[in-house]
């Protein structure tokens, strides 16, 4: 049925002529009967019917003038009633169903005044009960009306509310997928902060002890074979981290084991890795440490993992770092500084301190890096943690971001690396 009603709406033209050809056929008797008048009336009406979705109000005003020509020749010529005389109900429908009120309401007065004098033309006077059957067609006459009107109009209000269904369902349907978008941008942009952490730190890191196995592969065989262990501790190392992001892009039912990220507590190893790969680095923490959300201690571990790549890569061999991590009243500060080369103006920018940048915002604090005034570069990153709120960081572990502000300088200007 559902293959018909799509059929029948694609050739509302057809269907209509179908219905207009079987009302003048249904008044071929009273054609050859009735006066010549009747003739211009009825092709009116056939012709309002067929078009009567296609121009809904002019094919109305068509009908209307067909159905005033056969009153007129009703009152001259005692014409009679004919079944085309319906077609002016469909056309009141079609008005009513397919244009606002503001033309089926006009339609509809038009129609009650034409029933009223359809009564009076073809009911003569005549008899005692007269006023009686004459109120009695003029009821029924106009009921026909007004019940056409009804029915159109309430067809009309249930379209428009199917209409107004139809384009929620889109909108929400446009909504949900440009939230997928937003969020499959946000996931492609924490993977790729995350595959730069990994990938660049460990990488770098095989590259210096393979630099150095290379040079002390003929003069100083040992340090050449600690260099190449500390190669395969590290592609190692590299691989576990890169199995466990990858484990989170697996689907749902695949269940990947995973492992703790890493944070401040993991701070310490981190630097032993930095300094086997032949970079002197000192740590210093000043403050009573305490608990920052796992998000937060993710970032300010990825800003020190970061810097000391940068320094490897950038700095030059000989080339020291310092990392400090404070704990203030208001919040955590982390600065690792180095008393290398800073990179050259035109070096084109990388990912790394962006992805600092990027981190660093969700929690509500700044970064900036950039050469120092003595030489070598330094990043500062602060982090907005009051002491006085240490009770919400435990909610903030499931996953909220601090919100705090934070303002300050460290005499850093922008720069590359």
């Amino acid at each position: 049925m559902s293959a018909l009603y799509a059929w029948l709406r694609r050739h509302r033209l057809l269907v209509d002529g179908v219905l207009a050809a079987a009302l003048g056929l249904l008044s071929l008797q009273a054609l050859v009967r009735g006066p010549w008048t009747q003739l211009p009336a009825c092709a009116l009406l056939v012709v309002a019917v067929a078009l009567r979705r296609r121009i809904a109000v002019t094919a109305f005003c068509i009908g209307a003038l067909g159905g005033a020509v056969q009153l007129s020749g009703g009152a001259l010529l005692r014409a009679t009633p004919m079944p085309t005389d319906l077609g002016v109900l469909v056309l009141l429908y079609s008005v009513a169903a397919y244009r606002p009120r503001r033309a089926s309401v006009p339609a509809l007065a038009i129609c009650l005044a034409g029933s009223t004098a359809a009564v009076i033309v073809w009911m003569p006077p005549g008899g005692a009960d007269h006023l009686g059957r004459l109120a009695y067609a003029t009821a029924l006459f106009s009921g026909c009306a007004l019940l056409a009107w009804v029915l159109g109009d309430s067809m009309r209000y249930r379209r428009g509310y199917y209409a107004g269904l139809e384009d929620k369902a889109a909108r929400l349907e446009a909504e949900k997928h440009a939230q997928a978008k937003i969020a499959a941008a946000a996931e492609r942009a924490r993977i790729a902060r995350e595959l730069h952490d990994i990938v660049a730190h460990h990488v770098s890191v095989m590259v210096v002890q393979a630099d150095g196995a290379r040079y002390a592969l003929r003069t100083e065989p040992g340090r050449a074979e600690t260099a190449l262990t500390a190669i395969s501790v590290t592609g190692r190392q590299a691989l576990t981290e890169m199995r466990r992001l990858l484990g989170v892009l697996r689907s749902a039912d695949e269940q990947p084991g995973l492992t703790p990220v890493p944070g401040l507590g993991e701070l310490r190893e981190l630097l032993d890795q930095a300094r086997s790969a032949g970079l002197e680095v000192s740590y210093t923490l000043t403050g009573a440490p305490r608990e920052l959300p796992e998000g937060a201690e993710l970032a300010a571990y990825r800003v020190v993992q970061e810097s000391l790549t940068n320094t490897r890569k950038h700095a030059g061999l000989a080339a020291t770092a310092a990392v400090t991590l404070r704990y203030e009243q208001d919040g955590l500060t982390v600065e690792v500084t180095d008393d290398g080369m800073a990179s050259p103006v035109s070096e084109p920018a990388g990912h790394g301190l962006a992805g600092m940048r990027e981190r660093i915002a969700m929690y509500g604090g700044t970064v900036q890096a950039g050469p120092l005034p003595g030489g070598g570069f330094g990043v500062t990153a602060r982090l907005p943690c009051p002491a006085e709120r240490q009770e919400d960081h435990q909610s903030d572990r499931t996953g909220n971001g601090l919100s705090l502000g934070w303002s300050g300088s460290s005499g850093l200007s922008g720069a590359t690396r």
